[in-house]
């Protein structure tokens, strides 16, 4: 076991979760040409664990594991998998508080969020566990008499996944469950911003019997780790979720073996609230969808359009409930909105609204961010945001054209339904969608319209792990949780006998 942090064992019922070397092969092991990288607390900026940085070759050492681990995997009773499956579920149950406290410290969301993370990732353990016992096949009519054609379904295979920092639990689970559920072994590669969650998790997932090798936990710089993972023939599905340039380049890299891919991008979701909505639940939804994570999700509502003739009104109703978050230490029970993971990503929300504000948006609520971020005693950034909203946003302005990724709520009007569509159909992504109105026949029309995988009405939380979760266009393919998530590990074999 790995010696705990000293600044960290007093948060922890159970120090042996704090993890900072890979898991490989069951075992935990340092790289083996000794690299480490930091980690630290965006709240605070201090370091709080130094990391295996791997090295190629202990990656490929990984691959190894997992293809000899994945015969005798597949070979298992999807009973016996699935029972496997529920023990890790029930483990993360029992260390629900340490898990939460891991991921507030190294992520920065708050603590009640943590926990609400912890509870949504082991839902997506728990449905697979039970999903991979109904895999079916097909027994299809054959053209002959003496002939009989059958469809099987087997697991694709050895499996890769690489997860973003913003949901360092529930991005692993929803891709390591229905992998495992399948018959699959997988190898992932956690966030270098976020990777003692999934270490943690790694450490439960072997006390509940995971067999050694089939779930691998590799850390270190993304292009070393990357390039294995997408080069290396004998894995055959990669699971991706992060940025579309990324997810492009992941793409090109695995093109020379021909992976499986199922790539979870970015996103612009648009908002909408007609005048016909109920305007306190429509701001009480744009609040959970645009603050939660401090607006670091790719779900989040990026672009809010009201129609124009509620405008004022919308504001009266959601101007109070912004006001009453609260921003600070995410260890504080009373914080709902925590730091922004890095100074990068700080810059990037100040350049954006700037920018809105230099060409004709004007601010309602906040500050405008200065140029020179405020520094902590210990020198590290400031990265704590007071909420914004700004109105007046024009659909030319950089803030409609990418994901803000923090808490500045951006809000444009709009005349008609027709108008509305047009401009929120106009990017290049297509994850999530949101809309708010009482009209039956606007609810079809509208959602059928909407170019985007996912639609919530008069909701701004949409994600489950009973319904499918993916994009369209340039925000990915392929599809996570519910019966269609369990698909992306499974490979279709056709069989066809003569009886004769």
């Amino acid at each position: 076991m790995t010696t705990p942090n000293p600044t960290i064992h007093q948060h922890l019922t159970d120090p042996s979760l704090w993890q900072t070397n890979s898991l490989i092969n069951g075992k935990w092991q340092a790289a083996s040409d000794g690299q480490t990288f930091a980690v630290t607390n965006p709240f605070d900026g201090a370091l709080i664990a130094q990391v295996a940085s791997l090295s190629a070759d202990d990656v490929r050492a990984a691959v190894t594991h997992a293809t000899r681990a994945q015969t005798d995997w597949a070979a298992q009773t999807a009973e016996t998998r699935a029972k496997i499956l529920h023990q890790w579920a029930d483990l993360i149950d029992a260390n629900r508080d340490d898990l939460a406290t891991i991921m507030t410290l190294e992520q920065g969301k708050p603590i009640g969020e943590s926990r609400g993370e912890i509870d949504y990732a082991n839902r997506f353990i728990r449905w697979f566990a039970d999903e991979g016992k109904r895999v079916y096949g097909d027994i299809i009519p054959a053209p002959a008499n003496d002939a009989r054609i059958v469809v099987l379904k087997q697991p694709i295979g050895v499996c890769a996944a690489i997860t973003p920092w913003n949901f360092p639990a529930a991005m692993i689970t929803r891709k390591v469950a229905p992998a495992l559920a399948a018959g699959c072994s997988i190898i992932v590669k956690p966030a270098g911003q976020t990777p003692l969650t999934a270490l943690a998790l790694g450490e439960l997932a072997q006390r509940a019997g995971v067999p050694a090798g089939v779930l691998q936990i590799v850390t270190g710089k993304s292009d070393v780790v990357g390039d294995v993972l997408t080069g290396d023939a004998r894995i055959r599905k990669l699971s991706f979720t992060g940025s579309t340039a990324t997810g492009r380049l992941l793409m090109a890299q695995s093109a020379e073996t021909l992976k499986k891919l199922s790539m979870e991008l970015g996103g612009n979701a648009p908002f909408i609230v007609f005048n016909d909505a109920d305007l306190d639940a429509a701001a009480e939804g744009l609040i959970a969808s645009k603050f939660r994570n401090a607006g670091q999700t790719c779900v989040c509502a990026n672009r809010v359009f009201v129609q124009a003739d509620i405008k004022d009104a919308f504001l009266q109703v959601l101007l109070p409930k912004v006001r009453a978050l609260q921003v600070g230490n995410g260890m504080d029970d009373n914080t709902t909105i925590g730091p922004l993971i890095n100074a990068s990503a700080m810059d990037k929300v100040r350049d954006l609204l700037n920018d809105a504000l230099a060409n004709g948006a004007k601010l309602v609520l906040g500050e405008p961010l200065p140029h020179t971020p405020a520094t902590l005693a210990n020198g590290a950034p400031n990265l704590l945001v007071e909420p914004i909203v700004i109105e007046g946003v024009t659909d030319d302005m950089a803030i409609s054209q990418q994901e803000i990724f923090g808490p500045v709520l951006a809000i444009a009007t709009f005349d008609d339904e027709a108008e509305v569509i047009a401009r929120a159909n106009d990017t290049e992504f297509g994850l999530a969608s949101y809309f708010y109105t009482n009209d039956l026949a606007r609810s079809w029309r509208v959602t059928e319209r909407l170019e985007y995988g996912m639609v919530g009405q008069n909701t701004g939380l949409i994600s489950n792990e009973v319904a499918p979760f993916g994009g369209v266009k340039q925000s990915g393919f392929g599809r996570e949780g519910s019966k269609y998530g369990i698909e992306e590990y499974i490979s279709v074999k056709y069989w066809q006998v003569r009886l004769g």
